[in-house]
């Protein structure tokens, strides 16, 4: 995302402060971020927006679990032929070990 609030000098501060580097899309190429956009969709729509955690533990607990077990093992992926992620891997690896 190439928004002003992410260009913005004290944002860049703050990113430097923390030893963290910042990650933009190239200008004018809206499509680096879509598949993580998609992602943070996803997770909102199907568990975050339906829940409320008492603490911030407990919703890195719901998250994990959400990605690990739902998102990667079970929910289907148009892109991905309507498989999960995990088994598209894992159909990919032995392709290539195959060839």
């Amino acid at each position: 995302d190439r928004g002003s609030q992410y260009c913005a000098h004290d944002y860049q501060g703050l990113v430097k402060q923390f030893g963290m580097q910042a990650s933009m899309s190239r200008r004018g190429n809206c499509y680096d971020n879509a598949p993580m956009e998609s992602f943070w969709g996803s997770l909102k729509n199907e568990l975050v927006h339906h829940q409320r955690y008492a603490t911030r533990a407990d919703a890195q607990r719901a998250i994990q679990e959400y990605i690990e077990s739902f998102y990667n093992r079970q929910r289907r992926h148009s892109r991905l032929g309507y498989i999960p992620p995990a088994l598209f891997a894992e159909q990919f690896s032995r392709q290539q070990q195959a060839a």
